[in-house]
């Protein structure tokens, strides 16, 4: 079971790390875009078109994937300070049932993103001519990829290990 983890884990930190990657770059075309915008409305007087639903898109794809990424990392928003007067065990049941309710809303995400972009796919967008139902593909990218960071944060405690650390906090406590 350890090694399906182990691998599992390798092809999710890869996932993580492309999902940041796609991330950033869609930051950085944005903000290109942006700028553009900026330019050919003051410098050039002509505002191109395409750039506010480029930069729209270009946002939630980042957004979402980012998010994404917070989670598996925990870096993503969270209230744990019940977390810090609470024993152990009642911690893991306490970080599995959060995994748990991460893991329904994300499916959420991919399930109503799915019949969003289904729905909005005849639609086109005009100044990109593209079809509408794109723009809901980052909410389904992140909604799966979060569901698989929920799945391993789950399977790593079932297998006994410690993917947030508190076994280590419990016993520098204890001792």
């Amino acid at each position: 079971m350890h090694r399906a983890l182990s691998a599992y884990s390798a092809i999710l930190s890869r996932l993580s790390t492309l999902a940041l990657w796609i991330a950033g770059v869609g930051l950085v075309a944005m903000t290109i875009a942006i700028a553009w915008q900026v330019y050919g409305r003051y410098v050039l007087g002509s505002t191109p078109r395409y750039t506010e639903a480029l930069a729209v898109m270009l946002m939630a794809w980042f957004i979402f994937l980012g998010a994404a990424a917070g989670v598996r990392e925990r870096y993503h928003l969270g209230f744990d300070v019940v977390l810090y007067f609470v024993p152990y065990r009642v911690k893991l049941v306490l970080r599995s049932i959060s995994d748990v309710v991460v893991f329904c809303f994300a499916i959420g995400m991919t399930v109503y993103g799915l019949q969003l972009a289904v729905l909005g796919w005849p639609a086109a967008i005009p100044t990109l001519g593209i079809p509408g139902g794109l723009s809901f593909f980052p909410i389904m990218t992140g909604g799966t990829l979060i569901c698989l960071f929920s799945i391993e944060r789950l399977w790593q405690r079932f297998a006994g290990l410690d993917p947030d650390g508190d076994r280590a906090v419990a016993e520098a406590v204890e001792n």
